[in-house]
């Protein structure tokens, strides 16, 4: 069965927007990673600051493999050490202004 992760991101108000942009311009990014069954960015309706990056995979150890990955850490502003961070690479500064993972397991499942 699978296991989902869900990274709540905090957002200021204003930038929301921003957040759905970067994600959409990455859309695929992610085709062929061992054990990803798919994602959903999820915007707050009422009030909350917090968007949801609901992500499903096939196991634990596929999820981890991808976090100790270099593409993960590329694609979340790392890449091994000081001035590899957005600052010195040119990318833009990280939207959110915190953020928890969340873990679960798919308790009931209906299509």
């Amino acid at each position: 069965m699978s296991i989902v992760k869900i990274n709540a991101i905090t957002v200021p108000a204003d930038s929301g927007d921003e957040l759905g942009r970067r994600f959409a311009a990455h859309r695929g990014s992610m085709a062929g990673v061992p054990g990803f069954e798919g994602f959903q960015l999820l915007r707050p309706t009422d009030g909350r600051t917090q968007w949801l990056v609901l992500t499903r995979w096939a196991d634990e150890e596929s999820f981890a493999a991808w976090t100790s990955s270099q593409d993960f850490a590329r694609a979340h502003g790392g890449g091994g050490g000081a001035g590899h961070g957005a600052e010195s690479s040119g990318r833009p500064a990280p939207v959110g202004t915190s953020s928890e993972l969340w873990s679960y397991t798919v308790a009931v499942e209906q299509p």
